[in-house]
């Protein structure tokens, strides 16, 4: 009994240093500002202006939450949200959920590496055709061959590449008076390209791959220490454990909300300003950046988004493998070796490749991409509910059901999400 007690307590984090605590959660909040994510909030800076600022501050608690409960699933059960999916429910709930997640992600990993591919040529020219492949190839390369501790590592540095975003924003000129006011005192109107703007904004922030990678990353971090045991088998760190996911999660979903805050700031202080509404992708937001706010702005903007899709290929990719995987009882893990997880590995080298080939493909990206914010946003909520369910049901989280608090902010979450879809699905051809 004593030895066990030593044992426990020379695994059990002793207060961390915060660079140790972010982990998960940082990666993930950084990863939902994809190239992707940025052509959407340049698209409403460039439409609205100030006007949707106030999202960024509403969406934050119910992000955190959303992703604080998938981080509790993976680290009681050790199992992530498809393995939980196929132990407790129907396995069509399932098959569902984990086609349609997989659909949307491919198209959004096209959609990011054909704006990387962009961007890459808006700084050096050439054929955006080869980057689109280079990066492809060097996400697969790293994600399969590098060392499960390094490779974590690489994806906390790359967080980096987001305060780009923050530095563009003191660049330009910006009435940060205004933008306070629009931060709490919002304009609603009930127009349907508004709602529509509010829904993707919703769609890009509070994602399904989200809380499949964060789940699964939980449970990676679990393997990847020796003598540490999912909380179901060792209750007694439990305290630490949901400490340090909530600091994790708060301030990786609060760097998320940031930083797609400033790009918002950014295009509407310059190009909205300037009568320019109507920017498709992120990289033709850091074209229209240059006459308007300057070279230096517009090749900062750039290089952010080629920073920004480097690490949210491999949550996209990872994502998507890791539901396949646990739908289908593949070994999973990136903290497994490829040949103890050879199908887990083939997913992710699939999914990009397949990402790649939509960049060559007769297929329209900005169609592509609206396709798989539609599938997300609609997905979002069915894995919400389950998740919502999940997460108090006694069989699966036993004595770690969610605190009152945290379900009634996740069930809020849920219902925003929820109205969402209905107000698309409204606003459908409007």
């Amino acid at each position: 009994m004593d030895s066990f007690s030593a044992d426990a307590s020379i695994e059990k984090p002793e207060r961390p240093k915060l660079l140790k605590v972010l982990g998960p959660g940082l990666i993930t909040g950084a990863s939902d500002d994809d190239p992707s994510g940025i052509a959407t909030y340049s698209q409403v800076g460039a439409q609205f202006g100030y006007g949707l600022s106030w999202v960024m501050l509403f969406s934050w608690p119910l992000m955190c939450a959303i992703q604080e409960i998938a981080a509790r699933i993976g680290r009681v059960t050790g199992r992530g949200i498809a393995g939980n999916l196929r132990r407790h429910y129907p396995a069509g709930v399932g098959y569902g959920i984990v086609a349609l997640l997989v659909i949307a992600n491919i198209i959004n990993i096209g959609a990011d590496l054909g704006a990387m591919g962009a961007a890459l040529k808006l700084l050096i020219g050439g054929p955006a055709l080869v980057y689109v492949a280079g990066f492809g190839l060097v996400t697969v390369l790293l994600e399969v061959f590098s060392q499960y501790s390094r490779y974590v590592s690489i994806l906390k540095w790359l967080t980096l590449s987001l305060f780009a975003y923050v530095g563009v924003a003191f660049v330009v000129h910006v009435p940060w008076t205004t933008v306070a006011h629009s931060l709490v005192v919002p304009n609603i109107t009930l127009s349907a390209s508004y709602m529509t703007a509010v829904v993707a904004i919703l769609g890009t922030t509070i994602s399904p791959y989200l809380f499949f990678w964060q789940a699964e990353e939980e449970v990676d971090e679990v393997r990847e220490r020796s003598h540490a045991k999912p909380l179901e088998r060792a209750p007694q760190e439990a305290d630490v454990e949901f400490r340090r996911i909530r600091i994790d999660t708060f301030v990786g979903m609060a760097l998320s909300n940031a930083v797609a805050l400033f790009i918002i700031v950014t295009v509407a202080a310059t190009l909205h300003a300037k009568g320019v509404t109507d920017i498709q992708t992120s990289s033709e937001a850091a074209e229209a950046l240059r006459p308007i706010a300057g070279r230096f702005a517009s090749l900062v903007f750039a290089v952010g988004i080629i920073g920004t899709g480097l690490l949210a290929l491999p949550v996209l990719a990872g994502s998507s493998a890791y539901a396949l995987g646990e739908t289908f009882g593949w070994h999973v893990g990136l903290a497994r070796r490829p040949g103890r997880a050879k199908a887990f590995y083939a997913a992710i080298a699939i999914a990009t490749l397949l990402g790649v080939v939509l960049n060559v493909s007769p297929i329209d990206p900005i169609k592509a991409l609206f396709w798989s914010a539609v599938i997300n946003g609609f997905v979002a909520v069915p894995v919400m509910a389950l998740m919502m369910h999940l997460s108090s049901h006694g069989p699966a989280m036993g004595d770690f059901r969610l605190p009152f608090g945290l379900k009634i902010v996740g069930w809020t979450a849920t219902a925003v999400m929820t109205l969402a879809a209905i107000g698309l699905f409204a606003t459908w051809g409007a």
